[in-house]
């Protein structure tokens, strides 16, 4: 996993440098960015012998680069320990002066937060709001431990130690060390060379579940079809157009794979090489597709999630989600409307070999909600 190590100016931050151990012993690759009030705390070679990299705070070096968003968009994982007072403040607030909070922003990764300061700075009604702001916002954050202060004090805003901080920013991940393959969007079957057939889909449900995915510790591949909009960061993206192209794409082992594309149900038997002239009588014949998720879970031990769209809702979404389980032999399938095409929002019926649930919200949420509820299966 590839980890941004944040450090801010607190006493504390010489901790750090047994947390860069912790981590890259733990096999992750860890790029180390400290503050310049950090480096007032612990060596910059210090730092950079734990790493095992160069250490560059320079928002203004290397600027074709784009630093800034190059570091957020390559992370999996971002930490700052220790988190100054000032820094929370700062993030809550969207400040965004020096390296280290531009990353930040400029990522999608999940974010924890160690915070470390004196008694009265932690217990602080701003500090606290500020906490409460960052939380709601989905970053974690590991509360002080009660002990020895800089000085003679005692009391909360001791930073943890490092093991303990290693132990919380992993343990968030349950999907640390798995594979998940997600396909996404609508395959698109060629009449001629530049009219097709296919299925209407944004994408959005798929790539909603890829960054639900990356975010809990998976190492994701996405494997797009026809796709126009972004695509997340720290997501392996393949591209591909018709079924041929993303059944070659999904070819490949995995712990989960969730089908999510839109896979076109027919195909042209004679697509013309040529643009055909409006005007002229055309009469196409269709063969259908293969049925690339049947294929796939009968040739590899996978815990497999696919989707079944339907003009139907309620009992009789429910009805042909359920037949469709079995038939293509898959762990779970998510039943859901038509309507929910192009739309924020879905509602969905959750269907297991022995159980179901129903569920709505928006795709983000509702992504988290369908992960929750396979992960057990992948233990």
């Amino acid at each position: 996993m590839r980890i941004l190590l944040g450090i801010t100016g607190g006493i504390a931050a010489y901790k750090a440098a047994n947390l860069v151990r912790l981590l890259k012993e733990a096999g992750h690759d860890i790029t180390v960015l400290p503050t310049q009030n950090a480096l007032k705390f612990i060596g910059e070679t210090t730092l950079e012998a734990l790493s095992g990299k160069n250490i560059d705070l320079d928002m203004y070096h290397d600027v074709a680069d784009v630093r800034h968003v190059e570091l957020g968009q390559q992370s999996d994982l971002i930490i700052v320990a220790p988190a100054t007072a000032s820094f929370l403040a700062r993030l809550a607030s969207g400040i965004a002066d020096d390296l280290l909070l531009n990353a930040i922003l400029a990522s999608t990764a999940p974010v924890v937060v160690a915070p470390a300061m004196h008694t009265e700075m932690w217990q602080n009604p701003a500090t606290q709001a500020n906490i409460a702001t960052l939380q709601e916002r989905g970053i974690r954050v590991l509360e002080p431990a009660v002990g020895r202060l800089t000085g003679k004090d005692s009391g909360p805003g001791r930073m943890p130690e490092p093991e303990e901080i290693a132990t919380f920013a992993l343990s968030g991940l349950p999907l640390q060390g798995k594979h998940v393959l997600v396909t996404a969007g609508g395959t698109r079957e060629p009449i001629d060379s530049v009219r097709f057939i296919g299925n209407s889909s944004t994408g959005r449900m798929g790539i909603e579940l890829a960054k639900a995915a990356r975010d809990l510790g998976a190492q994701v591949t996405l494997v797009a079809a026809n796709i126009e909009t972004a695509t997340p960061a720290g997501v392996s993206v393949i591209k591909v157009g018709n079924v041929d192209e993303l059944e070659l794409a999904m070819d490949r082992n995995c712990d989960l794979i969730i089908m999510a594309a839109a896979v076109s149900d027919f195909r042209v038997k004679n697509p013309s090489n040529e643009k055909l002239k409006r005007g002229e009588s055309l009469t196409l014949e269709l063969t259908p597709t293969k049925d690339l998720i049947a294929s796939y879970v009968a040739n590899h031990k996978v815990i497999s999630v696919a989707f079944a769209l339907s003009d139907s809702d309620g009992d009789r979404l429910v009805e042909v989600a359920t037949a469709k389980l079995w038939d293509k032999g898959v762990d779970f399938i998510v039943g859901n409307s038509v309507s929910a095409l192009g739309s924020d929002t879905n509602q969905i019926e959750f269907i297991s070999r022995n159980s179901h649930e129903s569920a709505s919200g928006s795709k983000s949420e509702l992504s988290r909600w369908i992960l929750e509820r396979v992960i057990p299966s992948l233990s």
